[in-house]
């Protein structure tokens, strides 16, 4: 029982790292997002603070203009400055008396104010009561004065419609960028959870792929031993080659235990795992209906690091497409190898099957992706990543041509 748990605890850390990883991955992402709105909300009451600000200075000066006028009527420059200020006032200015009661006619007392007159003169002086109170919330009135000191009116004001508007444009934005954020997350989670379901059927149907080679042929290899009973030499070649088909299910269970794990990797000669792959399939095709030619040119002396299980996959998965893609009766695929220039192997796997768009072949290791009507478009994808991820090298689709076959390089590293 102690070993049964100490086996699995490496699993569990994994697991645990993951999510660990997954929520600071998350929590980064709400720091991040709250940093951004916690920016605009300031650099917007900035701005806001400095419109104000500008509008009080104005009404300012233009109050101290209006309190020199009372003191200096017969000043001409004077009143020139005071007409200059009030066109560039562009929000509310009401004076009043010097208590701070509307002055009749109220028209020729206001600056900006959208008032209904319409109204009764009654009704106009007390909605211009409400609105002085309203403004006086926002801010202390000026008082302007005499030569003799006496308090002569007042000058209520308040932000223009523009800063009004700034003032909650915060709000709005934060409510803005917290919707996109719950949209956001909502369909990231939405699509993950397809994404999550569609790897699970998708890797049920790769295991049933997999797994339908080495079936068909086993199935194969009781109607030949039905047939040829009688015959030991012929039963003990039969046994053998269903327990060649045995140990590859005993492979394929392996293959898929070690996806999500790094995989041990070891120097080995790749022309000897090559070619088991294409022994193997040889025996085969016949009973799979196909008429493809395998052929080899392997270098013996070319090694690299792999996971053997693994990069054999890989090697299956081209052979299988490149067979999938032959719709002649001449069918050829021809697997080589070379040095590659800085390093390492290459091994090409080319056929002369239907080959592919430019289109089809920038998208054809995209996980889900596939031309066939059967399958799921996982073959390539996880031959990408095997190589890639777990080998550190390259695959690609080196030429292909409509009509005339599919090429595909796999790049190596040195030993």
């Amino acid at each position: 029982m102690t070993r049964g748990r100490v086996s699995r605890r490496p699993d569990r850390i994994r697991i645990w790292r993951a999510s660990v990883t997954k929520w600071q991955a998350k929590a980064a992402l709400t720091f991040l997002g709250l940093a951004i709105m916690a920016a605009v909300v300031f650099a917007t009451r900035s701005i806001v603070d400095e419109l104000a600000s500008n509008e009080t200075r104005t009404v300012e000066l233009y109050a101290k203009l209006l309190d020199r006028s009372y003191k200096q009527a017969s000043d001409d420059d004077l009143l020139f400055y005071v007409d200059l200020t009030y066109n560039s006032i562009h929000f509310p200015v009401i004076i009043t008396d010097k208590v701070g009661s509307p002055i009749y006619p109220y028209k020729q007392f206001m600056i900006n104010v959208d008032m209904d007159t319409t109204m009764s003169v009654d009704a106009q002086k007390q909605w211009l009561i409400e609105y002085i109170a309203q403004m006086e919330r926002d801010y202390p009135p000026l008082v302007m004065k005499d030569d003799q000191g006496r308090v002569v009116s007042r000058m209520y004001y308040t932000n223009s419609a523009l800063v009004q508007k700034l003032k909650y444009m915060p709000f709005v934005e934060i409510l803005a960028v917290t919707a996109f954020i719950l949209v956001g997350y909502v369909a990231f989670s939405t699509i993950r959870r397809n994404e999550e379901s569609n790897i699970w059927v998708g890797m049920a149907k790769e295991a049933a792929h997999q797994l339908g080679t080495p079936l068909s042929s086993m199935l194969a290899w009781l109607d030949i031993l039905r047939m040829d009973r009688s015959n030991p030499d012929r039963v003990e070649q039969t046994a053998r080659e269903m327990e060649q088909d045995v140990q590859r299910l005993n492979v394929i269970a392996n293959r898929f235990a070690k996806i999500g794990s790094q995989p041990k990797l070891e120097s080995v000669a790749l022309a000897s795992n090559i070619e088991r792959v294409c022994a193997y399939f040889e025996t085969r095709l016949p009973n799979l209906g196909r008429r493809v030619t395998i052929a080899r040119e392997l270098d013996p002396t070319l090694s690299a690091n792999i996971s053997i299980e693994l990069f054999e996959w890989v090697i299956e998965n081209l052979i299988k497409n490149a067979v999938e893609a032959i719709e002649r009766n001449d069918g050829r695929i021809t697997i080589s190898m070379r040095p590659r220039p800085k390093g390492g192997v290459i091994v090409q796997v080319a056929d002369n099957g239907k080959g592919m768009s430019r289109q089809v072949a920038q998208r054809i290791f995209q996980p889900g992706y596939t031309t066939k009507k059967r399958g799921w478009g996982l073959g390539l994808s996880l031959s990408r990543r095997i190589i890639e991820d777990y080998h550190g090298g390259r695959i690609y689709v080196k030429e292909s041509h409509v009509g005339s076959g599919t090429t595909f390089w796999i790049e190596l590293p040195t030993v």
